[in-house]
């Protein structure tokens, strides 16, 4: 593939280009040329005290947000950290990662937020791979002890020079930091639009986590796309419980205000009745976030009996998302729109929903905006429209590469598109419905069956709540099939028999209903709430080989 890499000036990580591509962005004012920095400073001198950030009691406006991050960036090169060394944050949705954020645009720092729940593994694994010089985390929070975590992997990081304390005791805290910058003349040098902005790391759902590399430029251009494809304005009001350490979270959540002049509310955990009770306080107008989310806020509401009029937009994504979901929520909220929608880490909102058409919004991801896709076959032969195969999407929003280089070269074709490992159909009028994931094949007696066809069926049974379907070892068949699933509360648990009368009942064929029923209180998630699957097949590998023992 012709391309070139473009080493920041001031950061080590290479970003893949393909040749000519920043001056056809530019051009095409896809890639504007500016940063956060840039537009932080133009909000906070047009609407200086207008609030863009409320969590719980506190709120921050835009002069606020500038001043304080100034300090902060200020501060982080007087304790050592020079242009393009990594900052991560390892914080719940509390303002202190929206000031820190705005300070890395400031002081050309690449920025990696990190995911509250990890621990020990994979916080090794990610602060060396992205070569952390500095992290934020809680003295305490959910009581779990992040001191006390960090210090034991003090002799595995020798990079991390530095831990900041933020809302607890510490050698170094955040106030700390913020003192030191306001007591500094250090001259702020912010980074090249086109350098390396942002290292977030895909959740797991396979495995470990990969790296993902963002360039100031892309930052904007997914959150554009949205407030044009929703109608939304400057002033409306986001309610975000999805974590600012996630690629949702971050960029709708903590940016998006000082871009478009949106007000976030965040949520530190996720709660339907404060959910309900904040949309009311606040007014607010538009939410994006997993299908956990969305299924109790619908059923919040309807126990509240409030259809909460000034919600406009639910876009629902992260995870499978039922169809019967999507046309409940509509139901209950007559004046939203919810719709389903698809991206990723490395291509965030390749499709903005089908407000237009209810049956679209609920049976379909919506339609491709800003983002050119194809579906191909197992040989890359694009495919027409209908036809299911992998799902290849490219576009100004999608990430520069993998921080493994490796990685980065095995996931794009050879025309730079990028391999989501989604399967999907694409119809003639740009509609696109994912299908499944390629490694969620389950491959059975040698016929392929979609795990989330046979999901959806089961989401339809009244006494499902929720259900994850993945592949089991079978001697004759190589594969069977196994459902993971939550039931309804006070529902009797039907049997495997019974549950194949009903998929039979509903049109599956015989061989796609479960081997195997397993009834569990919940399932593993990412942060984002992605199921897991590679945890559940190991679950009932495991489960077999001790029947077998």
């Amino acid at each position: 593939m012709p391309s070139d890499v473009l080493p920041s000036s001031s950061s080590p990580w290479p970003m893949r280009f393909e040749t000519g591509e920043r001056q056809t962005r530019r051009a095409n004012n896809e890639w504007p040329g500016h940063h956060l920095a840039t537009a932080a400073a133009l909000k906070a001198e047009k609407t200086p005290e207008t609030i863009a950030i409320i969590e719980g009691s506190f709120s921050l406006d835009y002069a606020t947000c500038l001043r304080r991050a100034r300090d902060m960036a200020r501060g982080l090169r007087e304790v050592g950290i020079a242009p393009g060394d990594t900052v991560s944050f390892q914080l719940p949705n509390w303002a202190e990662a929206v000031i820190i954020n705005i300070a890395c645009a400031l002081g050309g720092f690449v920025i990696n937020p990190v995911i509250p729940i990890y621990r020990q593994a994979e916080l090794s694994f990610i602060l060396k791979d992205c070569r952390a010089r500095i992290a934020f985390i809680p003295d305490v929070w959910r009581s779990v002890d992040y001191r006390e975590i960090y210090g034991q992997l003090a002799t595995e990081l020798p990079a991390l020079t530095h831990l900041v304390t933020v809302r607890g005791e510490g050698d170094l805290t955040f106030e700390a930091v913020e003192a030191l910058g306001r007591a500094s003349d250090i001259e702020l040098q912010p980074a090249d639009p086109d350098s390396a902005k942002l290292i977030i790391y895909t959740s797991g759902t396979t495995g470990q986590p990969k790296g993902v590399i963002y360039s100031h430029n892309q930052a904007a251009r997914p959150i554009w796309a949205s407030m044009a494809a929703w109608s939304l304005e400057a002033g409306d009001t986001l309610l975000m419980p999805s974590p600012v350490t996630h690629v949702t979270g971050y960029a709708y959540g903590m940016e998006m205000p000082f871009h478009f002049g949106t007000r976030t509310v965040f949520m530190e955990r996720w709660d339907a009745a404060q959910a309900v009770a904040l949309v009311r306080e606040h007014g607010v107008n538009f939410m994006i976030g997993a299908t956990p989310f969305l299924a109790e806020l619908v059923t919040q509401s309807e126990k509240e009996q409030d259809r909460l009029d000034t919600l406009r937009i639910y876009a629902c994504g992260g995870a499978a998302v039922p169809p019967d979901l999507i046309d409940r929520a509509n139901r209950m909220f007559p004046q939203c729109r919810s719709f389903r929608v698809f991206g990723s880490s490395e291509c965030p909102m390749v499709t903005q929903g089908c407000l237009e058409d209810r049956e679209l919004a609920a049976h379909s991801d919506g339609r491709v905006d800003d983002w050119d896709v194809k579906i191909v076959d197992h040989q890359d032969n694009i495919l027409g429209p209908g036809t299911e195969g992998e799902i290849l999407a490219k576009g100004p929003s999608l990430f520069r590469g993998y921080t493994d280089p490796h990685a980065t070269r095995a996931s794009f074709d050879p025309r730079g598109y990028f391999r989501t490992g989604d399967l999907g159909t694409l119809s003639a009028e740009g509609v696109l419905t994912v299908t499944g994931r390629k490694k969620d094949i389950i491959i059975r007696g040698g016929e392929n069956l979609s795990a989330k066809e046979i999901e959806d069926a089961l989401h339809t049974h009244p006494a499902i709540r929720e259900s994850a379907v993945v592949s089991m070892p079978d001697k004759r068949l190589g594969e069977g099939v196994c459902a993971y699933v939550i039931a309804q509360p006070d529902a009797v648990e039907p049997s495997v028999q019974e549950i194949a009368d009903f998929l039979i009942g509903v049109g599956l064929a015989r061989q796609k209903c479960p081997d195997s029923l397993v009834y569990v209180d919940d399932l593993p998630r990412t942060a984002s709430g992605k199921i897991q699957k590679h945890i559940l097949r190991r679950m009932i590998r495991e489960t077999l080989e001790k029947r077998e023992a």
